[in-house]
């Protein structure tokens, strides 16, 4: 029964895909500035094509009172892009607004468009209609190349920082960085689940579809009431799924990886002992034992002691080396961790530390100077916590939740 009313409903779907298509097609050209043009369906669907180039001066309130005032549920686009932050402007609205976002292959939303589109709460785009490529600066700004080097960082970083609010994977921003601002890269069908593009993929699996689309309200839970005589429950954390490996393998060996690009090598356990050496990061070293937080290492024919959370061990699996976590929490048992995650508006992932808790990060990793950017731009809008930072993760065992 469940598959034939998710038939019916795709199939209504595509014809709403159809009939907005037909419309936009009839009615909508590319101008210079944003245009709004409310459209009905015959069966009372709202909807509104947005078009034009998307320009710093763009009054987006005229945009929230057409959607009110025609009670729009889904926008749909054509533009071959324009001003970032407008554009994300547009996104973060849409998302207030609660809409829906379709984009069809006979008429364009490429570059900043392509980021508008990302506000949909649903979204639904046909395989080779959304271009993305690298940003760029108008030809009459004049900046230095220390100035252009801190505003591309900006730049980047802020966008990152709304692909992951929306729900998207910031790997599509570094696909989109490979193709000069005079290029354009088309994403198949396959990119766009890939990427966490589109929620909505016609003909797809509900259990698919559901899983990409972002939920509004938590899923609720199960009451379970004690018997009578049941003792009084216990502040006791449930454990994690039986299938789940708790286990810390044995650190044998690893390679140094330290913020500041090299590690003291220590003559005993404890931080004010004196050095033996200095080892860059990068520097592979034998792990013979350890001493509490501390690693008893050896490094060619020295010997001497650092702490762990210099040494990226090669026996865990903590993500690429080099790359930096973003950490936002951390619990001290899975329950707790998972559900943290789960509920999250923003992709996080959840990694199981040497000393035992749950540390949880951003689900991707980054390098020095986009981490910093990210976690100073996704601060500063109240995404992630005030004490949330940038770590190698050299303690994080391995990725326990979510996938």
């Amino acid at each position: 029964m469940a598959g034939v009313v998710w038939g019916y409903v795709s199939r209504f779907f595509i014809r709403v895909l159809l009939f907005i298509a037909s419309a936009l097609l009839a009615t909508t050209t590319a101008r210079a500035g944003l245009q709004f043009q409310a459209g009905q369906t015959d069966w009372g669907l709202h909807y509104i094509p947005v078009s034009g180039d998307f320009a710093y001066q763009d009054d987006l309130s005229i945009f929230e009172n057409q959607v009110r005032s025609n009670s729009a549920t889904t926008i749909t686009f054509a533009s071959p892009g324009g001003n970032i932050q407008k554009a994300m402007e547009l996104g973060r609205l849409i998302r207030r607004l609660g809409i829906n976002t379709i984009q069809f292959k006979a008429v364009e939303c490429a570059s900043a468009c392509s980021l508008a589109f990302l506000g949909g709460v649903i979204r639904y785009a046909d395989p080779g209609s959304i271009g993305v490529h690298k940003s760029s600066f108008q030809g009459n700004v004049p900046l230095t190349t220390q100035e252009a080097v801190s505003a591309v960082q900006q730049i980047t970083a802020d966008v990152m920082t709304y692909m992951i609010e929306m729900g998207v994977d910031p790997a599509l921003l570094q696909l989109s960085l490979q193709y000069d601002s005079n290029d354009i890269r088309y994403l198949s069908m396959s990119e766009m689940v890939k990427y966490k593009v589109v929620t909505f993929v016609p003909g797809a699996g509900q259990s698919q579809v559901a899983s990409q689309a972002p939920s509004s309200t938590p899923t609720p839970q199960p009451q379970v009431t004690p018997p009578p005589t049941a003792a009084p429950p216990q502040s006791v954390a449930p454990p994690p799924p039986a299938a789940l490996s708790l286990a810390i393998p044995q650190a044998r060996s690893g390679r140094i990886g330290h913020p500041r690009g090299s590690a003291p090598l220590k003559t005993s356990p404890e931080g004010k002992s004196a050095n033996v050496a200095v080892l860059r990061n990068g520097s592979w070293v034998a792990i013979l034992g350890n001493s509490g937080r501390w690693y008893r290492i050896q490094a060619g024919n020295q010997v001497g002691y650092m702490h762990d959370t210099w040494v990226h061990v090669d026996q865990y699996d903590s993500g690429p080396f080099g790359k930096r976590h973003i950490q936002v929490k951390s619990f001290n048992n899975y329950a707790d961790a998972e559900a943290y995650v789960r509920s999250a508006s923003i992709p996080l992932s959840a990694y199981l530390a040497t000393n035992g808790w749950f540390a949880i990060t951003l689900e991707s990793t980054y390098d020095e100077q986009m981490a910093k950017s990210l976690v100073n731009e996704m601060k500063a809008r109240g995404a992630i916590p005030d004490d949330a930072y940038a770590t190698f993760g050299n303690t994080y065992v391995r990725k326990v939740c979510c996938q």
